[in-house]
């Protein structure tokens, strides 16, 4: 069995570890631990680039990284957040305050996200095309393809769609934790511009296969292709728009003195209750208008700093 590592180098040592650390101010005697974690995970990411691995292994360092982010936010981040709303003063030992800590953090995800995607876009997607894997967007396909797509959202998607209306009649729905969900703009002509939120169901692939004429494997987002062919889930209504946008709630597990000794037990209320936790991150395509940001914003009852475009 192959097994595939990450680069081990070893950097120099800057000229500060051949001198007395202890007279150094902690800000250059200590490395804040969150900005040190995503330091860890773009070496994650670098592995993406890597041609000494396998295309798909090197997809797989790509996912991986989304995934550790995805619980750095859950937990670490969503610590911070939780100190910010306690107004704890408390420093870090390199003397950074929650908010400055924060503030670091941000720009560095921004920067690691551009990474991926150009990564994913530069690399390896024109790679899996070459091998026969072509990942495309629908408005990509064939007239064949698209009936192809249609007739699959009929059969399997289109029975398991709830879409959730929400304006001063409807209370904003709730949206778990690390859900893929669509936005949905609608018009109604009685009553003008209306709000959806649809799910997209976790129980299935996150491509959807179309047939091809050279046998390469073409494979569409299947938000892409509910957005495609929505419609008949708002009779009357017209679909004017659709913005496809993920939450990201604390997940951090809190050990604290229990009736019950189980250790299990306690994990796994814990881990359920992931799905209700404090919203820590909005994640939004970078086509999503600002007035649609901030009915999200409002009703998750989020800063703006929370919220992440993604392209």
């Amino acid at each position: 069995m192959l097994v595939y590592t990450m680069d081990t180098s070893v950097q120099p040592l800057s000229h500060h570890q051949n001198d007395d650390q202890s007279t150094l101010p902690p800000s250059e005697r200590y490395l804040n631990r969150y900005l040190s974690w995503l330091e860890f995970n773009r070496r994650v990411l670098a592995e993406a680039s890597r041609a000494r691995h396998p295309l798909l292994e090197r997809a797989k360092f790509l996912a991986i990284f989304s995934v550790n982010l995805d619980e750095f936010f859950m937990v670490h981040v969503a610590d911070l957040l939780e100190q910010s709303r306690l107004h704890r003063d408390q420093r870090s030992p390199e003397g950074l305050s929650v908010r400055e800590q924060l503030n670091r953090i941000k720009p560095v995800v921004v920067e690691l996200a551009e990474e991926q995607h150009r990564c994913w876009t530069g690399e390896i997607q024109p790679q899996l095309r070459e091998a026969g894997i072509a990942v495309v967007d629908y408005d990509a396909l064939t007239v064949e393809q698209r009936n192809a797509a249609e007739k699959h959202f009929n059969e399997e998607i289109f029975p398991v769609l709830t879409p959730l209306a929400f304006d001063p009649g409807h209370p904003f729905p709730h949206i778990s934790n690390l859900s893929l969900n669509l936005a949905v703009v609608i018009h109604d002509p009685r009553h003008g511009e209306r709000f959806a939120r649809l799910k997209v169901p976790g129980v299935f692939p996150r491509f959807v296969r179309v047939p091809s004429e050279d046998g390469t494997a073409v494979l569409v987002w299947i938000e892409q292709v509910i957005a495609a062919h929505m419609q008949p889930l708002f009779p009357g209504l017209s679909v004017t728009a659709t913005y496809p946008f993920k939450v990201t709630r604390d997940g951090g597990v809190e050990l604290k003195e229990l009736e019950s000794d189980d250790l299990l037990e306690t994990i796994e209320r814990e881990v359920r209750q992931r799905h209700w936790g404090d919203v820590v991150r909005l994640t939004v395509d970078e086509s999503m208008p600002e007035r649609i940001r901030e009915i999200l914003i409002e009703n998750l009852e989020i800063d703006a700093e929370d919220v992440y475009q993604v392209r």
